[in-house]
């Protein structure tokens, strides 16, 4: 099986119907996803916790040269 990844831009969403009534009759498996659709929830609030950590000056700083030690 091989796969590719397309970027579709429209404006009238009944191209994209018309698209993938097109991969049903070839018999295609596809799958469509929007560009509107939200990020994992769970991954949203870890990002907003480091994100009030950082505010509230809790966070570790870690100098260039000893990063790999």
């Amino acid at each position: 099986m091989t796969t590719a990844s397309f970027t579709i831009q429209t404006n009238d969403s009944s191209q994209i119907e018309t698209l993938k009534e097109i991969l049903k009759a070839l018999k295609i498996k596809f799958e469509f996803n929007t560009a509107d659709k939200p990020y994992n929830p769970e991954f949203v609030a870890k990002i907003q916790e480091s994100d009030k950590q950082y505010k509230e000056g809790n966070y570790k700083t870690i100098a260039t040269k000893d990063l790999w030690k």
